[in-house]
């Protein structure tokens, strides 16, 4: 009976033990589990912290400038000459009553209002009209550094218009103007009734219009 007995204290003595380490095992167990869990749960609260932000802007405000050419015939009373009311060009004698050789010269000076942006000019004609002396007459354009407009002055000019040319030639090429008022160019017209001339020109008028395109750069 002792014998039995002892047995029996032994079996559940290491019965005990085993329970107990598998008891300590199952415990370790759920410790890391619950310890993987937290840490899963840690990462998950990192991400979705709110999160600082910032912004840069920028802005910008546009205006277009204008583009506006006026005309002088003196060089120095500079305004507006639309279409329907252009200059009267200042020409001088004798081109009231021009005879066979005689050349007239007229001043026109162009540039930019101010304000204005650049921008270039080319002359050309708009018509020649009244009673026929228009086929007689011959002219050319000089731009020139001054505006003293003569046959010295005209001879040291650029040309723009071809000495020689019939009334209804327009320029060659473009003039450029500052911006501002910064520049001005001078044409100097020289209009001619050829020495070779016949009497049918006798009384004859011719009305020319020339216009100045500006075109802004």
């Amino acid at each position: 009976m002792e014998v039995h007995g002892h047995l029996d204290r032994e079996l559940i003595m290491a019965v005990t033990r085993r329970g107990m380490r598998e008891g300590k095992r199952l415990l370790s167990r759920r410790i890391r589990a619950v310890l993987a869990g937290g840490l899963v749960f840690g990462v998950g609260a990192t991400m979705t912290l709110a999160a600082w932000n910032d912004s840069e802007y920028g802005t910008a405000t546009f205006t277009a400038g204008r583009f506006d050419i006026v005309g002088a015939t003196d060089g120095a009373t500079f305004s507006s000459h639309p279409v329907g009311t252009p200059a009267a060009l200042s020409f001088s004698a004798p081109f009231s009553a021009m005879a066979p050789g005689n050349t007239s010269y007229a001043l026109f000076s162009v540039r930019t209002a101010n304000p204005s942006v650049a921008g270039t000019l080319q002359l050309s004609v708009t018509s020649t009209a009244g009673t026929g002396l228009g086929t007689y007459l011959r002219y050319g354009v000089r731009a020139i550094a001054g505006t003293a407009c003569n046959s010295t002055t005209y001879t040291a000019g650029t040309a723009v218009v071809p000495d020689n040319s019939l009334m209804s030639v327009g320029g060659t090429g473009t003039q450029a103007v500052a911006a501002n008022s910064g520049t001005t160019v001078n044409y100097c017209f020289a209009v001619t009734l050829p020495a070779a001339t016949d009497n049918g020109a006798q009384g004859l008028t011719a009305i020319q219009t020339w216009q100045v395109a500006g075109v802004s750069s």
